[in-house]
């Protein structure tokens, strides 16, 4: 049986990014001859060539791409099996996690608080689009991806949803609008909203809401972004249908109130991991105790 050999791949990956043997040359610090000597042998033992010159560049057959993806994948999978065995080694170990953009900030807090403070442990914090952060997920440079919405059926190849917790929508309004509404009829018929724009399970599920209620919500403002939302909520310039952990600190300090519960509305919260081989750990522990939540369900009454 054939066996690769990794310094040939590693050799084969200088060459593929910089497209030019000689600069590859210089920074494996090996001479041009025996880099060309060592492509030509990983070229044998796949039966394939690697690269075709197009002009000064040499530039990845469909063979060389199939081979260069194997490759990264191979040394992915090195450094994290360095990162996850060498336990007691002294060394720093790195969580790397994914939020989705307008992911609230509370409960990635909630998230990660098990793991915060600790002298042996570098949490790095990602934010982009659901797309983004699975396409990282999925070439290990992240351990997990926190979002409200598993992905669709077209995008989940691979990918493991943890449900860690539900909560319910409600319409929240700052003291200053002084809303006494009772239904979620009456506080739409009586005061403006600020919503979420429609790319959002919250804004599709509000809408349906509002049709099933025969209501043409007076929409005062759009935006992409639960902080945002919350903000504009403060400044009194109408209500806004949220979760009541985006705005858990203004609860709590009087600034907003919950005034209304909106019937069948809510946003569940996942963990999203890749199946590998090797999880991380600190990552594996605070999805085992996230998951312990309880739903939120019922966990605060209507502020009146």
């Amino acid at each position: 049986m054939t066996t690769l050999n990794f310094h040939h791949l590693r050799y084969f990956m200088e060459v593929a990014r910089q497209g030019n043997l000689t600069r590859a040359a210089q920074t494996l610090a090996v001479s041009q001859s025996a880099l060309s000597t060592q492509i030509q042998t990983l070229e044998a033992r796949l039966g394939h060539p690697l690269f075709e010159r197009v002009g000064r560049r040499l530039v990845l057959t469909e063979a060389g791409r199939i081979a260069l993806d194997h490759a990264q994948a191979i040394f992915d999978m090195g450094d994290d099996l360095l990162t996850t065995l060498r336990v007691g080694s002294g060394r720093r170990h790195v969580l790397r996690v994914g939020a989705l953009a307008t992911l609230s900030r509370n409960f990635q807090i909630d998230f990660l608080r098990p793991c915060l403070g600790r002298p042996d442990l570098e949490v790095v914090l990602t934010s982009g689009s659901l797309i983004e952060l699975t396409g990282l997920l999925r070439r290990l440079d992240l351990d997990v991806v926190l979002c409200n919405g598993a992905p669709g059926t077209g995008h989940a190849d691979g990918l493991i949803a943890h449900r860690l917790a539900r909560q319910p929508i409600s319409l929240f309004g700052a003291p200053a609008l002084d809303c006494r509404a009772k239904t979620p009829a009456e506080a739409l018929r009586t005061h403006g909203v600020i919503l979420p724009t429609g790319a959002s399970n919250i804004r599709a599920e509000f809408d349906a809401l509002c049709i099933r209620l025969d209501i043409v919500p007076n929409v005062v403002a759009e935006v992409d972004d639960m902080a945002m939302l919350r903000l504009m909520a403060r400044e009194a310039i109408g209500l806004a249908p949220l979760p009541a952990i985006v705005v858990r600190d203004e609860l709590d300090a009087g600034s907003l109130s919950e005034i209304v519960r909106l019937p069948g509305i809510e946003e569940t919260f996942y963990a999203l991991t890749f199946q590998r081989q090797f999880q991380s750990p600190v990552a594996e522990d605070l999805i085992a105790a996230a998951s312990r939540w309880p739903d939120l369900a019922e966990t605060r009454p209507v502020a009146r």
